[in-house]
């Protein structure tokens, strides 16, 4: 087989000296006893007992305690190493719910609280559960769905059902006091490193659901990797805005802060993004592309609308100079940028998908520290990262690429094409043990080690990731020719028109050949400023057509577009706000149109 080996063949050995120490863990028992007795004073979460109140804080001792209550009263009801489900909006029960099932009493399944009833109920029945905790928002889709418990948690503490024996913090009360007793199960439960810890679902739901089954080290071992590359401190503090079901918010925004003694403040809705950060003084934010994209917008259409923007380039250039020798002023340059995001937001960190190399670098002419990563469920989830120590040259200098393998990870490119892409592999101790009842899909998959990922990218000469596309995005026309939606993709992000889009293969009207097509959803208000108010659709068809033309002759024949269709409506997407471009693909209606 084919390969291009990362040349950092034992682990990256080239950061040895620089990677921050971190303790020991190989189960989440041990990780969150151990965070327990480093940090036992310091607040672990910040929770509002109402929506738009004030954030009250949680100790790691309150948390503890909290956990092995509710671990000790499910195994008080006959729980012992069953599979318990939990599903519903980020908030201090769920991280309860999850740590109380792993930490001694059996196995968590995660579900995405974007889920239909129909597709909630398949999932529970695949993952064969037992229970299922749910946040009170769910209680009617709960009362008609057969499964042996159910137990209900709240987002915000005047909204708990007090009369309801099932909800959690009766639960908890009631474990306490078999802990008082003298119940010791929880408490004292041994879990084994290679035990099953979590099922959890991929994003694609559509046909035979695929759970994948990580292990206690899986978790563990990307804890203490993540913790290796990007230094968190005691005093930091995250907002927790990603779906919490999600291996990136969970391992990396809830479990990475926790390891190290920091905080977590649960948000109350993305419009509440910049209020949430002040109230919470947040230093870490965790996110996706499309957050930060659209902040980084933001903080420009601000400055101009101010008419503040050639200040503010001109700080951005002061910035580099005095950065160049050695003096850090960013805080001082940049104080009206800092002040809506809390004043004290210093880490940014995106995943789960393709970032703007200009947004990156624009962050980090800012003066934060911008990181992005690279990872899947099946690698619970990351599996290359920008490490901090590397973020201001490297990282600006390689922005577009998610960075070097973990520390104990290995990467290497499978049958690469002339330009080196081919098929991404990675070998690690946070490989997933395999898809749960499938094992065909299971050795498809694994390979003497190896997790094929399904995505395509390079390595440079320094080992650094760059990602390409995903494979079966591809679009192969009848000549043989491989073309890669997401390259194109980041030509039509530079149209001011386009806010988002999404290219993929059609065939040719006289069905001969294959050819690009794309969906755009545009962007109202730049649509706006270029042609007035009340326009046609016509005229917002010939503006993005004369811009995709444009973009057409930077693009070999092969790869230029030849069909656009507009949308009216939002893309369907993931919880992630990953495009899911089959669903859209099949998904031609009158919210969209054509003209020739």
């Amino acid at each position: 087989m084919e390969t291009y080996n990362n040349v950092c063949e034992d682990g990256n050995s080239l950061y040895l000296g620089k990677y921050h120490k971190v303790r020991q863990i190989k189960t989440l028992k041990e990780f969150i006893a151990g965070s327990h007795k480093l940090y036992k004073e310091n607040t672990a979460f910040l929770t509002k007992d109402k929506k738009g109140g004030d954030y009250r804080e949680i100790t790691y001792d309150s948390f503890k305690g909290d956990v092995d209550a509710l671990g000790t009263k499910l195994i008080d009801m006959g729980l012992k190493g069953r599979k318990i489900a939990v599903i519903g909006e980020n908030c201090y029960d769920w991280v309860t719910a999850y740590f109380a099932v792993t930490a001694g009493t059996g196995v968590i399944v995660p579900l995405d609280k974007e889920l239909s009833k129909e597709e909630i109920k398949r999932l529970i029945d695949t993952a064969e559960c037992s229970a299922v905790f749910y946040t009170n928002t769910y209680s009617k889709i709960f009362e008609n769905i057969d499964i042996e418990f159910k137990f209900e948690m709240s987002v915000y503490e005047d909204m708990r059902s007090n009369q309801n024996e099932a909800e959690i913090r009766n639960l908890i009360e009631s474990g306490k006091e078999l802990i008082e007793s003298g119940d010791r199960r929880f408490i004292d439960a041994e879990v084994a490193p290679e035990q099953l810890c979590s099922l959890i679902f991929t994003s694609g739901t559509t046909g035979t659901p695929k759970a994948v089954m990580l292990s206690h080290n899986n978790i563990a071992s990307n804890i203490m990797n993540t913790a290796k590359i990007f230094e968190i401190k005691e005093t930091d503090r995250s907002l927790s805005i990603l779906p919490i079901h999600h291996t990136f918010e969970s391992t990396i925004g809830i479990m990475g802060l926790l390891f190290k003694g920091g905080s977590i403040a649960f948000f109350e809705g993305l419009r509440y993004l910049n209020k949430n950060l002040t109230e919470a003084q947040c230093t870490v934010l965790i996110g996706v592309p499309l957050i930060f994209e659209n902040l980084y917008a933001k903080i420009w259409k601000t400055a101009k609308k101010e008419k503040k923007d050639k200040l503010l380039k001109n700080a951005v250039k002061m910035g580099r100079t005095l950065k160049a020798v050695g003096i850090d002023a960013h805080k001082l340059l940049f104080k009206s940028v800092y002040k809506p995001l809390g004043g004290k937001l210093r880490i940014i960190l995106s995943g789960a998908a393709a970032l703007d190399p200009k947004v990156a670098r624009g962050f980090h002419d800012l003066g934060f520290v911008f990181s992005q990563g690279y990872g899947l469920t099946e690698t619970a989830p990351l599996v290359a990262g920008i490490p901090d120590f590397e973020t201001y040259i490297n990282g600006y200098k390689k922005a577009g690429s998610c960075g070097p393998a973990l520390p104990q990870g290995e990467l290497r490119i499978d049958r690469p094409n002339d330009d080196g892409i081919g098929e991404i592999m990675y070998k690690g101790p946070n490989v997933m043990m395999g898809y749960y009842n499938m094992p065909e899909e299971t050795a498809e998959v694994l390979q003497d080690g190896w997790f094929a990922t399904g995505d395509l990218g390079f390595l440079d000469e320094n080992g650094w990731l760059y990602i390409t596309g995903r494979k079966k995005n591809v679009i192969v026309t009848k000549t043989g020719k491989n073309i890669y939606p997401e390259e194109i993709e980041k030509y039509l992000a530079d149209i001011d028109y386009i806010s988002e889009c999404m290219v993929y293969g059609t065939d040719s009207e006289d069905g001969n050949d294959t050819i690009v097509s794309v969906q755009v959803r545009i962007n109202d208000e730049a649509v706006e400023e270029a042609i007035g108010k009340n326009y046609s659709d016509e005229e917002v068809y010939k503006l993005i057509r004369a811009e995709i033309a444009d973009i057409n002759m930077k693009l070999p024949n092969w790869n230029r577009i030849r069909h656009i269709v507009i949308r009216k409506t939002d893309f369907i997407k993931t919880t992630t706000k990953k495009i899911k471009r089959q669903d859209n693909i099949e998904l031609l209606d009158e919210d969209m149109f054509t003209l020739k």
